[in-house]
C-alpha cells in the first residue's frame, strides 16, 4: 500500500524537475523480507516508469525471532536481505545494538536514495531477546472444558 500511496502523492505533486519529494520507508521483519513474495515483486517493479517512487528505504529488523528453523534451512542465500540483490539495491548490514551506527546507516541510505532514486536496504542485525524467544515458543497451557 505504501508504494501506491507514495506514487499517488508524486503524481499529484507533479514536480517540474521530476524529483521525488516523497520518501517511502518500509519496515520488515527478517523472515517476512526473505519469505514474502510481495517484497520481491515490489523490488522488481521499483524501476518501472509507472511504479517508480524514486526509491524506498527498506528497514529490516533482523533479530532471527521470525524464523522457526535455522537460516541455512530456510533460504538459499546467506542473508535474509539478499533478495534485494535482484535489483542491485545496496544493503547496509548494521549492528542494531549500536545507535550511532544505525543513525549513520540511515544517513547513508537517505543520501543514496536522494542521489540515485533507487531502493536501499538497511539490515539491522540484532540478537533476539531470550525472554521474547521463549515467550513466543512456549506452548500455551492446556485447558479442559466441562459441560
Amino acid at each position: 500500500m505504501l508504494e501506491g500511496i507514495t506514487r499517488a502523492k508524486l503524481d499529484r505533486l507533479a514536480t517540474a524537475d521530476k524529483s521525488f519529494p516523497v520518501l517511502p520507508i518500509l519496515m520488515h521483519g527478517d523472515a517476512a523480507f526473505a519469505g514474502q513474495g510481495i517484497v520481491y515483486e515490489t523490488l522488481q517493479m521499483s524501476q518501472l516508469r509507472a511504479y517508480k517512487t524514486g526509491g524506498t528505504v527498506h528497514i529490516v529488523v533482523n533479530n532471527q525471532v521470525g524464523f522457526t528453523t535455522a537460516p541455512s534451512e530456510s533460504r538459499s542465500s546467506y542473508y535474509c536481505t539478499d533478495v534485494a540483490k535482484a535489483v542491485q539495491a545496496p544493503i547496509l548490514h548494521v549492528n542494531g545494538d549500536d545507535p550511532d551506527a544505525c543513525v549513520q546507516a540511515a544517513r547513508i541510505a537517505f543520501e543514496f536514495r536522494q542521489t540515485f532514486a533507487k531502493d536501499v536496504v538497511i539490515d539491522l542485525v540484532t540478537i533476539g531477546d531470550a525472554a521474547t524467544t521463549k515467550a513466543t515458543t512456549r506452548a500455551s497451557p492446556s485447558r479442559t472444558c466441562t459441560t
